[in-house]
């Protein structure tokens, strides 16, 4: 049973620090670990070593935020804020705008609408959102507001419309639809004051599986808003499947064939392997875990080969982009060096009805280490064999319709022309958050999905959710909390 790394995780049951083991045995890939109170845990992290191993090889190292707001006093993860020892910058800031909600679901990692309310105000998230604008050397171009459910809000036009006015250039909302369903009025309203992409709750197409997840049938919902979104000129919804295996793993393909039927208005599926954190009970459903490898190797599958594991590639095998484009410019641009564990995307084409990955249009690899080439001769001064290399890249690019949308983000970096290529296809992604049994200190540190809290600390996602941030921060800045609550 060899050893593939060591690292630091914590106990499911208290939450204290423990040092932990990845190791592969009988082609899977397990995470070891021992409480002294509570004894020995093993939790699957791949089912498939082989997609780990290559998955892996991608990884890649990051530039850490020049002005973190915490220090290094406690260790990891214990002084998120965020520290000097995080390796990655803020990619997606996610900012709560209120902890209630209209629905229980029982796989809620929050755990919405159970705890004292927590909404802060106004001018708090404004402040908020200029903290994270003053992140350097790059300052996050993704935010997302989220909860609860965020459209319980009535001023979440007016967070939306300050966010885009402070220079975010992908404002999202993430919601079950259940309100944007019922007025459409507001899905207006959230347009016009600059949403760029809904987060849109979409677990399957049975009643048995919103049943199960959600504990109604939500399905006429889900086709109301994406009708709503279509009249309102919004072109980026992103459906975001939680899977469960057993209940809703099956239904991956029909997923992404439903969104190929509404391939005007959406832009992205993302597949979120169920985490056994918030109210999700990890003994009444841990049967039900599911792995990255799971994923992949079930669209396979169901697709029947048209898209294979191969044609998916870890969050950070894009990084050779950003930095050719950063070399070019010769200004930092976006970083994806996030750990290979956390995440994995793909683009598919949809023709005459089959699906069509990217890699069928693009020699994928090889434009990478072209990209690679490039970002060393730019940033070592060789400006014209960067050029020439650049155009000599779009050899391994088949499709000639995507010349002109790379030749544009290559040479400038422009997001318009990121957005006009992300029309042209459908994103498959899969990122796989961690709970206590899957906590991995070195996913951690490589984090890029960030939450903002009042107190002007940034957070990453799995710490947030798994070492008591959430509770605390809804603690001291809820209703009640100090006389002030969720004031100014």
């Amino acid at each position: 049973m060899p050893i593939l790394r060591r690292t630091r995780s914590i106990c499911p049951s208290c939450r204290e620090s423990l040092t932990a083991s990845v190791v592969e045995e009988d082609g899977r890939i397990w995470l070891d670990k021992a409480c002294p109170a509570h004894g020995p845990f093993r939790e699957i992290i791949s089912s498939d070593a082989a997609l780990y191993h290559a998955s892996s090889a991608w990884s890649a190292e990051g530039t850490p935020l020049a002005n973190p707001r915490t220090a290094a006093a406690s260790g990891c993860p214990r002084d998120c804020g965020i520290c000097p020892g995080h390796r990655s910058a803020t990619l997606l800031a996610i900012v709560d705008v209120t902890n209630r909600c209209n629905l229980r679901c029982p796989v809620c990692f929050a755990s919405a609408a159970t705890r004292p309310l927590y909404e802060p105000s106004f001018e708090r998230i404004e402040r908020m959102l200029e903290n994270l604008r003053a992140n350097r050397p790059v300052p996050p171009p993704g935010l997302q507001f989220s909860g609860g459910e965020p459209t319980l809000r009535e001023d979440l036009p007016g967070l939306i419309r300050k966010a885009r006015t402070l220079g975010f250039r992908n404002v999202q909302v993430n919601t079950n639809g259940i309100r944007m369903a019922e007025d459409p009025a507001l899905v207006r309203r959230l347009v016009a004051a600059g949403l760029q992409t809904l987060y849109l709750q979409f677990d399957g197409l049975t009643e048995d599986v919103h049943r199960f997840l959600r504990g109604r049938d939500l399905r006429a919902v889900k086709l109301r808003v994406l009708e709503h979104c279509r009249a309102a000129g919004l072109r980026s919804v992103v459906l975001v499947p939680t899977l469960v295996k057993g209940v809703n793993d099956g239904q991956m393909c029909a997923i992404l064939r439903f969104a190929a039927d509404h391939f005007d208005v959406v832009r992205r599926v993302n597949f979120q392997p169920v985490a056994f954190a918030g109210r999700t009970e990890p003994e009444s459903l841990r049967s039900g875990r599911i792995t990255l490898a799971d994923v992949a190797r079930g669209l396979e599958r169901q697709t029947q080969g048209e898209l294979r594991a191969s044609d998916l590639f870890p969050v950070p095998a894009i990084v050779p982009l950003g930095r050719a484009v950063a070399a070019l410019r010769r200004k930092p641009f976006p970083e994806f060096t996030a750990h290979p564990d956390c995440g994995w995307a793909g683009y598919i084409f949809i023709e005459k009805g089959r699906i069509v990955p990217i890699t069928r249009k693009i020699r994928v690899a090889r434009f990478l280490a072209e990209l690679d080439r490039i970002a060393e001769a730019a940033s070592a001064g060789r400006r014209l064999e960067a050029r020439l290399r650049l155009a000599a890249s779009l050899r391994f690019v088949r499709a000639a319709l995507l010349w002109p949308n790379l030749w544009s983000i290559l040479r400038g970096g422009a997001f318009e022309a990121v957005r006009s290529i992300h029309y042209k296809m459908i994103m498959v992604s899969a990122m796989h958050f961690m709970d206590g049994g899957t906590f991995d200190e070195a996913r951690v540190r490589k984090c890029v999905i960030h939450y903002a809290v009042p107190d002007g600390r940034i957070i990453p996602f799995c710490s947030y959710n798994n070492l008591g941030y959430r509770e605390e921060i809804e603690a001291r800045f809820g209703a009640g909390a100090d006389g002030r609550g969720t004031g100014p």
